[in-house]
């Protein structure tokens, strides 16, 4: 099991050193070579917890990724099972252990989606923050502590808790927390210190927004855990929960919190659906026309209302199209956008920092009367147009 892990994290570190170098051959048969010895040396997967409910049949593995998504899923999620299972096994808080009580106690009784959604309880705090008029767009603006730029890795980014408040005083809708530390992501307790963050501007303007928990969820007790840290909801990815995925969603249920399931094609995007989803994340895709048609001719059910997130992909450049590309999917009928790199790929600078950024991604301007582009401080007139868009 530790080969198998080593190779993993030996492949994300090319896959970053590929992303600077531009040699997509040299990853593409690496990741295969990987994968082959993966799949000849990898044992069964043991959970570390199993609180399936009896009655509560799961959604079936529907074969709708394709089989390089699935290369790298079976990868993320032999490596991340893992991790949680030593996690498990150094002693878990008491505090998650009441989660995992309440989850497995709670489970056995929980309403269906479908129930939920005629009782009008199947759209939660997180949703309805989340989901705004048409013709508006949501800002998710997630931390993370490390990040590839065009000239290399950025790993000096300000605490959580003081990006914490600049992402919610300049617009954003909701706070995402990247919790996987070796994708360059934080530690649960400094989620902890969001969600306390967050908390500290009750009674003020502008409110509380929800925090996310952003880890890659393998297991029930990543849930618990997220619970216990107080996040609003988690990020289910659907490529590496599979079947999982209605099983995850009915604990997040069961322990007040709410799920994302992010998704790469419109099968996976239904099967999401079908299984309780009513958030669901698009990833994995850079076209904006292609995202959309993930979310596009879905099958609802009756009472049911699904929010959209478009998940923006910073650019190898300083010149912020991503703006441009959150205004974009706001005409084309996206609820929120999801941004991480692109947040602080410029730094730090006054009219270009992470918050100027959220701000100008939930401006009402559009790609018909002014470019994006500008934000790059290229072209004339970009720093008047920072300032009347941005700032």
């Amino acid at each position: 099991s530790h080969f198998i892990f080593n190779l993993f994290l030996i492949s994300i570190t090319l896959f970053q050193l590929n992303h600077l170098i531009k040699r997509t051959d040299i990853m593409t048969k690496f990741l295969h070579s990987a994968l082959a010895a993966l799949l000849l040396t990898a044992s069964t997967n043991v959970a570390a917890f199993s609180v399936h409910p009896a009655g509560h049949s799961l959604a079936k593995s529907t074969g709708v990724t394709s089989t390089e998504l699935n290369a790298i899923g079976v990868l993320a999620r032999k490596a991340k099972e893992n991790e949680v299972r030593q996690w498990c096994e150094a002693g878990i808080d008491d505090s998650i252990m009441d989660k995992v009580k309440e989850m497995k106690a709670n489970l056995p009784t929980l309403p269906s989606a479908a129930e939920a959604d005629a009782s009008g309880a199947g759209v939660g705090p997180v949703q309805k923050s989340l989901t705004k008029r048409k013709g508006t767009i949501s800002v998710i603006a997630e931390y993370k502590k490390t990040f590839i730029v065009e000239d290399g890795f950025v790993d000096d980014v300000f605490a959580p808790e003081l990006m914490s408040p600049v992402f919610r005083e300049f617009g954003a809708k909701g706070v995402a927390v990247l919790a996987d530390q070796r994708m360059g992501g934080c530690s649960y307790d400094e989620l902890v210190k969001v969600v306390e963050e967050q908390q500290s501007a009750k009674g003020e303007m502008p409110e509380p927004v929800p925090v996310i928990s952003s880890d890659l969820i393998v297991d029930e007790v990543q849930i618990a855990r997220s619970a216990a840290a107080g996040a609003d909801a988690v990020l289910i990815n659907f490529s590496v929960a599979g079947e999982r995925t209605e099983l995850f969603i009915q604990c997040s249920r069961a322990v007040g919190i709410e799920a994302i399931v992010s998704v790469s094609t419109q099968a996976e995007a239904q099967a999401a659906i079908d299984a309780g989803a009513r958030m669901i994340s698009v990833v994995g895709v850079d076209d904006v026309d292609e995202k959309v048609a993930v979310v596009t001719d879905l099958k609802i059910p009756d009472g049911a209302a699904v929010l959209t997130i478009a998940t923006i992909i910073a650019n190898d450049n300083k010149a912020l199209e991503e703006v441009e590309e959150a205004w974009v999917c706001r005409d084309k009928g996206f609820n929120a956008v999801w941004v991480s790199d692109c947040l602080f790929k410029i730094g730090n600078d006054p009219s270009e920092h992470a918050g100027a950024i959220i701000r100008g991604m939930a401006a009402k301007s559009s790609v018909k009367w002014a470019s994006a582009k500008a934000l790059g401080g290229k072209g004339e007139g970009a720093r008047e147009y920072l300032g009347d868009i941005l700032m």
